[in-house]
């Protein structure tokens, strides 16, 4: 089997951002190739513990490798959008030190054609994180109407000629299935007039197919809505985005819960009445020049961290 190297993005930050207590419990909700995993089990303590996620088999075969060496460390198959109730079946609700979170791709998943993730190289159009469930790309593209394709690629991909490239694609499949990458690729490319300097015409549709296979956005708002629940007061919240719509769920969230109850405007309560949740912790957190020189796709990738305030709801 080829092994596919997977550089963590913002290891030490990330880890020393949820690390506030060595014996306490932890959940790594996207473990990838374990990264952020190997290196917060490295400073948990002995009564320590930490749970992981992820959708991928191949991660999974990672963690239960990982799990086999160290009983700290449990992996779970599941996507984190079932966080609450992960924790509550082993009585974890609301005593959870630190939640992390790596978003999006991990390079595995790119650079392994057959996965469908990338146009870079030619394989069939699959692209979910997990094989062994749900529609691939290819079947959801045989499918799916040309307006709500359209809409995918505008909403999603931020892709300003959604509509004329969806077209194009309804028609192409009408003469034949459109099942690889590079054959997709090649069809957006033909059809969008305006390519951006140094981006693949395709980028912003690969994007929105797969984030819509994936569910990634819904699982994210599910996600930071369980945190809530799962997060012992005082534990860390710690989330790395790499596109602005993830990012903007994270930081809107956050400023939400900062900012606490609704009341209406002009009603004399203070900051303790509105009841925040969430409190900030520093700026957001952006990679160094040394890091993306290292591996450039962490270019994009920024960390934001919250604190959770009050009594576990």
């Amino acid at each position: 089997m080829t092994s596919f190297q997977h550089l963590t993005v913002l290891l030490e930050e990330t880890v020393a951002a949820v690390m506030v207590d060595p014996q306490g419990c932890y959940v790594d909700a996207t473990f990838g190739r374990g990264g952020h995993s190997r290196h917060l089990l490295a400073q948990l303590g002995e009564q320590g513990r930490l749970i992981a996620f992820d959708k991928d088999p191949l991660a999974i075969a990672e963690g239960e490798a990982l799990a086999q060496r160290d009983a700290r460390f449990e992996i779970v198959h599941e996507s984190f959008a079932t966080l609450r109730q992960q924790l509550e079946q082993r009585g974890l609700l609301g005593r959870v030190t630190g939640i992390l979170a790596d978003l999006g791709v991990s390079s595995p998943q790119l650079d392994d054609a057959s996965r469908g993730f990338s146009f870079m190289n030619d394989g069939p159009l699959d692209m979910r994180m997990d094989t062994t469930r749900g529609r691939s790309a290819a079947e959801w593209l045989a499918e799916v109407g040309e307006s709500e394709l359209a809409d995918v690629f505008f909403t999603y991909g931020e892709e300003r000629h959604s509509r004329r490239i969806a077209r194009a694609v309804v028609a192409a499949r009408a003469k034949a299935p459109i099942t690889g990458t590079r054959q997709l690729a090649e069809l957006i490319a033909a059809a969008h007039p305006s390519w951006e300097r140094h981006k693949h015409p395709a980028t912003r549709c690969f994007q929105a197919i797969r984030i819509v296979i994936n569910r990634e956005l819904g699982d994210l708002e599910d996600l930071l809505a369980q945190a809530l629940s799962a997060l012992a007061p005082g534990g860390r919240l710690a989330v790395i985005s790499f596109h602005s719509l993830e990012d903007r769920l994270v930081k809107q969230f956050i400023q939400r819960e900062e900012r606490g109850d609704d009341f209406p405007a002009g009603l004399p309560v203070t900051q303790a009445q509105m009841n925040p949740r969430l409190r900030r912790v520093g700026k957001a957190v952006e990679p160094s020049a040394d890091e993306v020189a290292a591996n450039p796709r962490a270019r994009s990738a920024r960390l934001r961290v919250a604190e959770r305030l009050g009594v576990a709801a």
